[in-house]
């Protein structure tokens, strides 16, 4: 308890040598900004304005108020991060849900770090604590990745060193973004996941990703059950030629297909490997089946 309360004296103090306009630190190299930066110190809330740069723009209400529950009971234990703008003028950079509980349990102040930086590195610190401990959507992640390539022209490379992430899910994550808006938004409210999601891109055709995203939700399939589907539709796509290729085995038509299964009445399954080689299996259903189609084919 006693140091507890020596930490909160020394962000006050802190916090006092801030607002003495002789003592504005706008540098590292300024007096005193070895005391400030990195520091938790206690700020005022109304001098802390939102980060625009923050990827996050779902926020649950519910877990909110749970949030500013725990906040009114025990106090803000985990302090946000701010970069100094002016004098007694902050911009978040981490922490907005912190930030708003405290704002609802009426707190005027909270405890901050402060960092003192260029708008460049307060993007890449908002983005990559965020996509490390926040729980963001998958489309919110993607969208953060993406404006680290834009606005900072980071690589996937350099990006997978930043966040500490492997480049094929930094890649999976924003090959999402090309998927159609509407799927996007089914992704970030939560009726697909991403594995559906990373189904569907497969198909370039947006109206008909819409056509599975419709159904996926409808009859509620699964992310295996999305592949196949995906999987159906690609295969229909391509040319008798290309699926029967001389020396890859042949096509059998539906047709012959259906006088096999009229002829021995129930339906068959034929499987042809690449060689040309396959099997037909007939199935029945008793003893008496049995016999009825070994009659039919002994003629």
């Amino acid at each position: 308890m006693a140091k507890a309360i020596k930490k909160q004296a020394l962000g006050r103090g802190l916090s006092a040598l801030l607002k003495d306009p002789e003592n504005d630190i706008k540098s590292v190299n300024d007096k005193n900004a070895d005391k400030v930066v990195g520091n938790i110190i206690e700020l005022d809330i109304e001098s802390i304005e939102i980060n625009p740069f923050q990827p996050r723009s779902n926020f649950n209400e519910e877990s909110l108020q749970e949030l500013a529950s725990s906040i009114k009971e025990l106090g803000l234990i985990q302090p946000i991060t701010v970069r100094k703008l002016d004098f007694n003028k902050y911009q978040l950079i981490s922490g907005e849900r912190r930030l708003r509980a405290s704002k609802l349990v009426g707190l005027t102040t909270v405890p901050a770090y402060i960092r003192i930086a260029n708008d460049n590195e307060s993007l890449i610190m908002a983005l990559v604590e965020n996509i490390q401990r926040h729980d963001l959507d998958p489309i919110e992640i993607a969208l953060s990745y993406q404006r680290l390539i834009d606005e900072i022209q980071l690589t996937q490379e350099q990006m997978s060193e930043r966040v500490g992430k492997k480049r094929s899910t930094i890649t999976n994550y924003l090959r999402l973004l090309k998927l159609d808006p509407i799927i996007q938004t089914g992704i970030r409210d939560g009726f697909i996941s991403m594995g559906h999601g990373r189904a569907i891109i497969n198909i370039e055709n947006q109206d008909v990703q819409t056509d599975i995203y419709q159904k996926i939700v409808s009859q509620n399939l699964s992310v295996r059950e999305t592949e196949a589907l995906v999987k159906n539709y690609q295969n229909s796509l391509k040319p008798a030629s290309a699926k029967a290729k001389k020396g890859d085995g042949f096509a059998i038509a539906e047709d012959q297909k259906k006088a096999i299964t009229n002829f021995f009445g129930t339906k068959i399954d034929v499987k042809i490997a690449g060689n040309g080689k396959g099997k037909i299996t007939i199935p029945f259903h008793s003893e008496e089946d049995f016999n009825r189609i070994i009659k039919l084919i002994k003629g």
